[in-house]
């Protein structure tokens, strides 16, 4: 299906969500917040109000109160004229701005000279009274009717202090209410049946009607047939092959609340938008009313539910009957503790083994929880990605879409995981944790681009950096593409620089990272396979000098304190070596002598005779070759590297 489609029928799989304002908790550095989540009906969107207004259904006036900022967000009934407005007096159908609901406006509100706000009023009780008078009107429809016919609605508000007049009794916008000038507040309506009784007008057990206009699901349905009903000039729908009311004017608001740019637009007569193809934008491009409706609907829905943001880039993935599925951005470890509720009896026979001595995670876990997502799936699920970035404030690019069966993007999923399966420590509940998978995507952008600051890498302030390589990864990761070779390299050049890190742990990052990566390469490229565990046998150039080099390291650092804080030789010439390995070690080498000294005859025999069983590997002509080190050094560096510290026996010699 293509991607209309696809979110026509996400909106139809939810359609019991239409309506109803639900909320999701995020977590962020001020505690935990919380966003609406509105699956939205046709002819609907949703504003920020400022102002509710509780009249009686015969039209009085009871109270007024400024909106609370954690429930400004407001469903509003709209028409295609009145969603694209801009300078036009195009009013939305109930709950408006006051310059459309206030007869009163012009005796108090200040003015420019000639300007004349009456034509808004006049617009928006002329299209209420059309609703009023179909066979699809409401009685809070009737209600909001009579009560503004009365052009009192600013004197009320003054009233009742929501307002507030200067000394001439004019309303200025130098006050403001939310930050939004008083004069340019928005205005929406609860109707009670008095003030006293605080009873809904309409009461259900199906809980559809509600005093508050915004959530009455029987006056969403009253406008949708009035709508409906109004709709005269058919055309093509390019999607579906109908005779249908059509739209050139689709939604805004897709990304965020604040979101101008659209997806689909056609309103450029002057320039080369469709100019030189078609004769007019009839014949560009046409989508049945309701089919536009959906979709945006549908997808502003999925991006709150469950999208990712970095900048103005933004990524939203979901299984076609929003069952649970690997998060695409998390680490190995993370993947594995999202799921354990989907772990058996299959599971539990199974024991994470230990890995060389730690207590890691092993292969079995993560595979554990791949089978998990993959027994919930329903015959033919699928999961769909969606890409979004605006080069400019009007305009949305959909810069990638895919859909495929989920259980491939399971697979595609977990290859990118073992395909790049190597040691890792992090930070877990403020303790260092191990385990054996491939770092998340936003620690990726941090190792790569990110600087030190307070013991940590950050991106702080440098968003853009994020989206750039989600981008590039999010190939790589669900459809099996190579990682570029240049994000390789940049991996490789910053896990051999140890000397730019003041905290250990960051550079161990880096090195894992970039480790990651050349695993990949090197499976991809050459068929071959690394893993954590030395290779003995491995005769590589690449990989012989990189054993070497850790070994040189080891036995350095335990020669002096470990609260020291001092860098070794092998780590201050990483740089030099992987470039011109040869004659850098030739000064390590003498270098190390000193150390050599100062340990213990047992251990220094250990290492001595490690040293010349790696050298014994050579030949002469790859030992005195004094070419640059490719990535696989590293992978030597850092198996050796681990090797050692985990040698049993060595800290009691």
């Amino acid at each position: 299906m293509n991607w209309i489609e696809e979110l026509c029928d996400l909106y139809e799989k939810n359609r019991e969500s239409v309506g109803k304002v639900l909320s999701k908790s995020y977590h962020t550095k001020k505690g935990e917040e919380k966003i609406p989540l509105i699956l939205l009906p046709i002819f609907h969107t949703t504003v920020t109000a400022q102002i509710t207004v509780t009249i009686d259904k015969t039209g009085t006036f009871l109270n007024a109160e400024p909106v609370d900022d954690s429930d400004k967000l407001t469903i509003i009934p709209v028409t295609d004229k009145s969603l694209a407005r801009t300078g036009n007096p195009e009013p939305h159908p109930l709950c408006d701005k006051l310059k459309y609901l206030a007869g009163d406006y012009m005796a108090y509100c200040t003015v420019k000279k000639g300007k004349d706000y009456s034509k808004y009023y006049a617009a928006y009780m002329e299209s209420l009274r059309k609703w009023r008078e179909s066979c699809f009107t409401h009685e809070k429809v009737d209600a909001v009717y009579l009560y503004l016919e009365k052009g009192t609605l600013i004197h009320d508000l003054i009233r009742c202090n929501v307002l507030h007049p200067d000394e001439e009794g004019k309303i200025t916008d130098k006050e403001k209410i939310q930050n939004v000038s008083q004069t340019d507040a928005f205005v929406r309506f609860r109707i009670m049946q008095s003030f006293e009784k605080e009873e809904n007008l309409l009461s259900d057990t199906t809980g559809k009607f509600r005093s508050e206009c915004w959530l009455d699901q029987t006056l969403q349905q009253s406008f949708i047939d009035y709508c409906r009903s109004q709709q005269s000039i058919k055309d093509l729908c390019y999607l579906s092959g109908e005779i249908t009311s059509v739209s050139y004017l689709h939604p805004k608001k897709i990304r965020h609340e604040g979101d101008g740019a659209k997806l689909i637009s056609a309103n450029d007569e002057q320039n080369y938008t469709f100019r030189g193809r078609f004769k007019d934008k009839n014949e560009a491009f046409a989508i049945g009313y309701e089919t536009s409706q959906k979709a945006h609907n549908a997808l502003k829905w999925i991006i709150r539910k469950q999208g990712y943001k970095w900048d103005d880039f933004y990524v939203v993935i979901w299984e076609s009957d929003l069952r649970k599925i690997p998060d695409i951005y998390a680490d190995t470890d993370a993947v594995c503790d999202n799921y354990e509720e989907a772990w058996g009896d299959e599971e539990e026979i199974y024991e994470p083994a230990p890995y060389a001595g730690t207590d890691m995670r092993g292969a079995q876990h993560f595979q554990a929880a791949m089978r998990g997502y993959e027994r919930k799936l329903q015959p033919g699920s699928r999961t769909v990605m969606i890409s979004l970035d605006a080069a400019t404030t009007g305009r949305l690019a959909m810069t990638g879409f895919k859909s495929m069966e989920t259980s491939r993007y399971i697979e595609n999923i977990q290859y990118w995981h073992e395909s790049c399966e190597w040691l890792y420590i992090k930070l877990k509940n403020k303790k260092f944790h191990s385990y054996m998978g491939m770092a998340g995507v936003k620690d990726i952008a941090e190792i790569l681009y990110g600087v030190e600051r307070n013991g940590l890498l950050t991106l702080e302030g440098k968003a853009f950096l994020y989206a750039q390589l989600v981008k590039r990864l999010l190939p790589c990761i669900s459809q099996r593409q190579p990682v570029p070779e240049d994000i390789v390299n940049l991996a490789l050049k910053k896990a051999s620089s140890p000397v730019l890190y003041d905290s250990w742990y960051n550079w161990e990052r880096v090195v894992s990272v970039a480790c990651s990566l050349i695993k990949k390469q090197r499976k991809e490229r050459e068929g071959e396979e690394w893993s954590v565990a030395v290779d003995q046998e491995c005769d590589n150039r690449n990989y012989l000098y990189g054993r070497m080099l850790a070994i040189a390291d080891r036995i350095e650092y335990r020669t002096y304190d470990r609260e020291d804080g001092r860098t070794t030789n092998a780590k201050r010439y990483m740089t030099a070596f992987s470039q011109r390995p040869f004659s850098t070690w030739k000064n390590l080498e003498e270098k190390l002598q000193p150390y050599l000294q100062r340990l213990k005859p047992g251990e220094r025999n250990k290492y001595m005779n490690l040293l010349d069983d790696v050298a014994s590997k050579f030949t002469v002509e790859k030992f005195e070759c004094d070419e640059p080190l490719n990535g696989l050094y590293l992978l030597g560096f850092h198996s050796q590297s681990y090797d050692l510290r985990n040698w049993k026996g060595e800290e009691e010699q």
